[in-house]
C-alpha cells in the first residue's frame, strides 16, 4: 500500500524520489491501533523537515494521511512517512522546499523477536542525527556483515568506537546498569522511550569495550528491544536480566492512538 498526500501514488510521482533520494522519514510499528512514540515520531518529521528542506510540517496533516492509509487495517503493521518534494533535481536540491507526504505499509514482525549476531564496520552515515533517506551506505555496511555471516553490522568509528547498527540503536548493559554509546548517531524514539523507563548513562563504547559488556541489545521501532548474542563472534548473554526487564517494560507501553 502506498499513498502520497492521501492519494493512490503513481510510477511517475516516484521518479524524483527514485532518482536524487533526497528527503527524510520515520517508521512506526502499529500494533491494534497504536503506536508507541507516536508524538515523538511526528517531532522527528517536523524537526528533519526543517534540516532538510527548510520547510515547515504540519503534523496534523501527516497523520491524516496516515490515518487514511490503515483505517481499514488491524493487527500489527509498520507504517514509513517518507518526506520528499516532487520538484527537486540533482542539480538544484536547494529547490527541495514543498514537502510531500509518502505513506507505505509493511507487514510486522512479532514481537520479542530472535537475538542478532552482529559485525563490526567502519562507517558512519551522513548526518547521522537525521533519518534522512540515503541508505546506500548503510546498506552496504548490512551487506558486508551479511556475506560475512552474521546478521547486520555495527558500525564503529575511525577511533574505533561504537555508534550504532544498521537501521537501528545500540545499548549495552554493564555492572552499573544501561550504557548507550556516546556518538553522532540518530536519536532514535525507542531509544528515548527506553531511557524514560529508569537510570541510564551515555559514554564513549569502544569496540573491545562493548564485546566485555555484559549484555547487548539492538532496538528501534520495529524490533522493539533484540538481543545481540555476538559481536565479531565473541559470543554475548541473550537472557540477562535487565535486558529482559527492558523489553517486557517496552512491550508493556500502551502507545498512543493513531
Amino acid at each position: 500500500m502506498a499513498e502520497l498526500n492521501g492519494r493512490p501514488v503513481t510510477p511517475d510521482a516516484l521518479l524524483t524520489l527514485a532518482l536524487t533520494n533526497y528527503g527524510h522519514f520515520t517508521s512506526m510499528r502499529v500494533d491494534e491501533g497504536r503506536v508507541r512514540g507516536l508524538g515523538l515520531h511526528m517531532e522527528r518529521l517536523v524537526r528533519d523537515c526543517h534540516v532538510v528542506m527548510g520547510a515547515e510540517l504540519d503534523p496534523e496533516r501527516v497523520l491524516g494521511y496516515v490515518r487514511q492509509a490503515t483505517g481499514d487495517l488491524t493487527g500489527s503493521f509498520v507504517v514509513r512517512v517518507t518526506i520528499f518534494d516532487p520538484a527537486v533535481t540533482m542539480g538544484r536540491p536547494d529547490k527541495a522546499d514543498n514537502p510531500h507526504v509518502l505513506v507505505t505499509v509493511r507487514p510486522a514482525a512479532d514481537l520479542p523477536m530472535p537475538p542478532l549476531r552482529v559485525k563490526s564496520v567502519r562507517y558512519e552515515r551522513d548526518v547521522p542525527t537525521v533519518k534522512h533517506a540515503g541508505l546506500f551506505g548503510s546498506l552496504h555496511a548490512r551487506r558486508t556483515a551479511l556475506l560475512d555471516g552474521a546478521d547486520d553490522a555495527l558500525f564503529i568509528g575511525p577511533d574505533d568506537r561504537v555508534s550504532e547498527g544498521g537501521t537501528w540503536n545500540v545499548g549495552f548493559i554493564s555492572e552499573d546498569g544501561v550504557v548507550w554509546p556516546k556518538a553522532d548517531v540518530l536519536p532514535g524514539v525507542t531509544m528515548a522511550l527506553l531511557q524514560q523507563s529508569g537510570p541510564h548513562s551515555t559514554a564513549p563504547v569502544a569496540l573491545a569495550e562493548a564485546q566485555g559488556m555484559q549484555a547487548a541489545f539492538a532496538t528501534n521501532t520495529t524490533i522493539g528491544v533484540r538481543a545481540l548474542s555476538s559481536i565479531d563472534d565473541v559470543p554475548m548473554t541473550t537472557e540477562h536480566p535487565l535486558l529482559i526487564q527492558l523489553r517486557d517494560s517496552y512491550l508493556a507501553i500502551p502507545g498512543e492512538r493513531l
